[in-house]
Order: C-alpha cells, then structure tokens, then sequence
C-alpha cells in the first residue's frame, strides 16, 4: 500500500538513501532541505537528481530550523490532501570542528529544527517520528560496547550536546503530547554517494589519486563503520510504534582508523602515503554500537562488512570518478578524525 512520508534531509547522505528505498517500494516522499553549503552542494543536486527520477518526489526549498518551514510544509500537504504515515528527520548539522566554530547554527538547525518537526507532526496529526541523533552523545564516558543506557551527560562538542539536547526534548513531547517517537544514534555511516566531508570518501579519493592521505591522530582511534545500507534498513524499521525509544545504529565492529586505510588501499589496489598531523581535542577516542536493542525492539542487525561495503563505494566511486574528483572536500573546514567520529544524519 502507498504511503506518504516527510524526509527531512532529503538531499543529505542518509536523507537521500532513506527516501531512494521509501520511493522504491511505491511509497510518496516530501523531502525538505536547505541544500546549504555543509558540505559541496555539487553532490546534493546530483542526490537530488537520483530522487526526482521516481516521480513520487517532491522538494520543498527550506530550512527546518525556521519557524516558517513548518507553515510551509503544512501548507502543501494540506493542499494535497495528505496525512503523511511518519516524519523521518534527518536534516541538521553534522560534525565536530564546525560546530565549534559556529555552536549557535548547531543549536538552530539540530535542536529548534527538531522541537519545529515535532510541532508539525501534532499539528498534522502524524503518527509517528523519527530522528537523526548520534554516537557522538557517548563522548568518552565508556569503553567497550556502547548501549543505549550508557553515559551521555559528557559531551565533547557542541554538535553531540546539541543532538543531545534534542534526545531529551523529544521524550518531553513523548510525555507530554503522546507523539509516537525513535532517536536514532548513528555510528559514523560511510557508503556510495556519502559526505565529502568524511574520511571514507576522502580516504577513497586521496589513495586512488596518488595523494597523500590526511590523517589527524596517530590512526589508533577505533569507530564503528556503518553501512548506508544497512543504515537505511534501520531507519524504515524505526518507524514501527514504540512509544519512546532510543536506539542505536551501528555495526558492532569498530575498526581503526589505520585498519580503514589498510581496507581502502586493498580494495583500490593502491598503497596509502599518509600525512600525520595532530589530532582534536574535540574528537572522541572510541566508538562500539551495542546494537542488541536494535535486533530486539526492530528486528534489525547490521548486515554489510566494511570490506563489502568499501568494496561497493569504491566501486560507486570509480563509475563517477570524474564527478567526484571535482568535488569540494572541505579539508580546510575539518579534520579527517573529526570526519571519522561523526555520522552524518544525521547529516543533510
């Protein structure tokens, strides 16, 4: 049966991969983006492009941290006469360095961006949300396998406190309002079409071309690489009801940053030069998803390796190499262990 869903992020990485597989099982899309310049808005048109081909897409131009959009997107599904079966809001700003820079846009699109989307849902009575959190919430506050209950009261950038933040706001709209809601805790997501401001698609280009890979630390840092794939297959799973839950999205087998390198290099057939410079302050040092709620509550595991799924962005790379090597990769604005330890939902 058709359905109609709101994507925020929509021309994000996981925002784009979420609604590609809602488009691909007859389902209608209402994507909401900025297509601010985050990350190189050269590759969000080309998402964009993917999406439009299904002819159950439609965009709407604007940002979720102002009031207005929720006026906006009302406006137009009221028009259509359509009460959307979920909100998936995966719009927001990712990652640690910027949000340093820049805190108070951090707090305007991940944390009043969320209290707009959940205004919205009551106002048009949508049954269900679902919302970009992510590991980053952890900090360093335990080793070993991070479950849901672990610590999250130490955060280490105003990007995790802002997504924080918006966790502890929607369990009051729960409370307070009913609204059916999952926060989703990504663990760094890397696959085709990802984020130029992350190492897997940087690391992916640099080997490729010859050039000297970037690495910030001494690349002993470990993060739990997560497949788009699978990654997507959670989010639809996330929309069953549940009440109020956080979860997390991982792979459950971290890796090093060294170990990614080692696992690019094999799958390009090309050995890395690295360029090692001083790691941040603001980076956490570890990341394991405990995904056992995740397998219980959704009835979701993860299913891709990091070999298979560098082998598939590799490949997705290759077949556009010439589009992708003329992309921005904003390594003025980042670090390349900042672009590790953070995941993008969240990141539109």
């Amino acid at each position: 049966m058709s359905r109609t869903y709101i994507v925020t992020g929509s021309a994000g990485f996981i925002g784009f991969h979420v609604t590609r597989a809602l488009l691909q099982t007859g389902n209608s899309v209402l994507g909401v983006d900025e297509l601010n310049d985050s990350t190189d808005p050269r590759l969000k048109r080309w998402r964009l492009d993917v999406l439009r081909r299904s002819g159950n897409f439609d965009l709407l131009n604007a940002d979720i941290g102002d009031r207005a959009t929720m006026s906006a997107v009302a406006s137009r599904l009221r028009k259509a006469g359509t009460v959307p079966t979920g909100l998936i809001n995966l719009a927001g700003r990712a990652g640690v360095q910027p949000s340093v820079a820049d805190p108070l846009l951090y707090l305007n699109s991940n944390l009043t961006g969320t209290l707009n989307m959940m205004d919205l849902c009551l106002e048009m009575k949508v049954p269900k949300f679902v919302s970009a959190s992510t590991s980053s919430v952890y900090g360093n506050s335990s080793i070993g396998p991070l479950s849901e209950d672990s610590p999250t009261d130490r955060p280490l950038s105003p990007y995790a406190a802002s997504k924080k933040a918006a966790e502890e706001l929607a369990h009051s709209y729960h409370h307070l309002h009913g609204l059916d809601i999952t926060m989703l805790r990504f663990f760094t997501v890397y696959g085709p079409a990802g984020r130029t401001d992350m190492s897997v698609l940087r690391f992916v280009r640099w080997i490729a071309s010859g050039d000297p890979v970037v690495l910030y630390g001494d690349g002993s840092q470990e993060r739990d690489f997560s497949y788009i794939g699978d990654v997507a297959r959670g989010v639809l799973a996330a929309l069953k009801p549940v009440g109020f839950e956080t979860v997390n999205l991982g792979s459950d087998s971290p890796v090093p940053v060294s170990g990614l390198v080692e696992v690019i290099e094999s799958a390009v057939g090309r050995k890395a030069t690295l360029e090692v410079r001083e790691a941040s302050r603001a980076d956490v040092l570890a990341t394991w998803a405990n995904v056992a709620k995740a397998r219980r509550l959704l009835g979701w595991q993860p299913q891709v390796s990091l070999e298979e799924g560098i082998g598939k962005t590799v490949e997705w790379y290759m077949a556009n190499r010439e589009f992708v090597d003329s992309l921005d990769l904003g390594v003025r604005r980042s670090a390349s262990g900042e672009a590790v330890a953070e995941d993008d939902r969240a990141a539109a």
